[in-house]
């Protein structure tokens, strides 16, 4: 498979989570809605897995890299991004997202000392601008304080911890773990940490039966965390992580569309305007490194 495909196949999937996590909220806590999604995500990789004849036996000193990605990138991080949507519009929170372009190639070059091309901190710039366009009334608002402002720590604590994850996700690439098989065991031990976090928060052990949380669960478990990931890793181990970053800058224009289609969003030109800056910002992100650039693959 293309990087094409595998830039496209996240960036729809995640897209549309923002609009469904919205049916997950309510009834079932926060942690424990995560939780759900990603045991059952676990268990559904798992089962292909062994179906398909891949391996989970994994070496035990990679246990800790793939409970660290759990963690971060399967866990906390969500649990977040769901804290966030109880308080914010999910537009808003998949902007502040979309700050991750900045996050994980620093943070690569800090743990790694991969080389951050110009190119793509001048795409970032232009692609971070344009969508925090797109959010102008809600970015607003959230300076006015009370429930906004806590969103929107939230919302900038889930790029951060889901940055970490990416460098970690690295790290487990250079030791050639296996996408699928590390993956099932990940997200598992995400799982297992979010759930500890809603015993110790008191959470309540509830499910919500109605139709809505279901369909939204069985979506964000098996588009939004197995294909979506599967495909995003890959993305990451081929491209490295500054093209892979840009993923969080497009999802949230995809979001925008969705939000238009059935939250009734009208735009304005500041919006249209918003939607190009991105789109520039992804271009110029993407375009290939002439030959003897360097490039901010992990294994350079």
């Amino acid at each position: 498979m293309g990087l094409g495909p595998l830039f496209v196949i996240p960036t729809l999937i995640w897209g549309s989570t923002w609009f469904a996590i919205k049916f997950q909220l309510g009834v079932v806590a926060p942690e424990v809605s995560v939780a759900y999604r990603f045991a059952f995500a676990a268990l559904l990789l798992a089962a292909w897995c062994a179906a398909t004849g891949r391996s989970l036996a994994l070496p035990r000193r990679a246990h800790a890299w793939m409970a660290l990605q759990g963690v971060t990138f399967f866990g906390l991080n969500y649990v977040a991004v769901y804290e966030a949507e109880q308080r914010l519009a999910s537009g808003l929170v998949a902007v502040v997202f979309s700050t991750i372009v900045f996050m994980t190639p620093f943070g690569a070059r800090a743990a790694f000392g991969t080389p951050v091309a110009a190119r793509t901190l001048a795409g970032a710039v232009l692609g971070v601008a344009g969508i925090a366009l797109l959010f102008l009334p809600e970015l607003r608002a959230a300076g006015e304080g009370g429930a906004n402002a806590i969103g929107l720590a939230f919302a900038i604590a889930s790029p951060a911890i889901a940055a970490l994850g990416n460098l970690v996700s690295m790290r487990m690439q250079r030791d050639q773990l296996p996408v699928l098989s590390s993956t099932a065991w990940g997200m598992g031990y995400g799982a297992l940490v979010v759930a500890i976090v809603a015993g110790a928060a008191g959470a309540s052990w509830t499910f919500d039966p109605r139709a809505p949380y279901v369909l939204s669960l069985l979506y964000l478990a098996v588009f939004g965390s197995i294909v979506a990931f599967v495909t995003y890793l890959t993305l990451l181990k081929r491209a490295g992580p500054g093209p892979s970053s840009f993923v969080g800058v497009a999802t949230p224009v995809v979001a925008m569309l969705v939000s238009t289609a059935f939250e009734g969003y009208r735009w304005t030109w500041v919006g249209v305007l918003g939607v190009a800056l991105a789109a520039v910002g992804n271009v110029i992100a993407l375009r290939p490194a002439a030959p003897g650039v360097g490039s901010s693959r992990p294994d350079r």
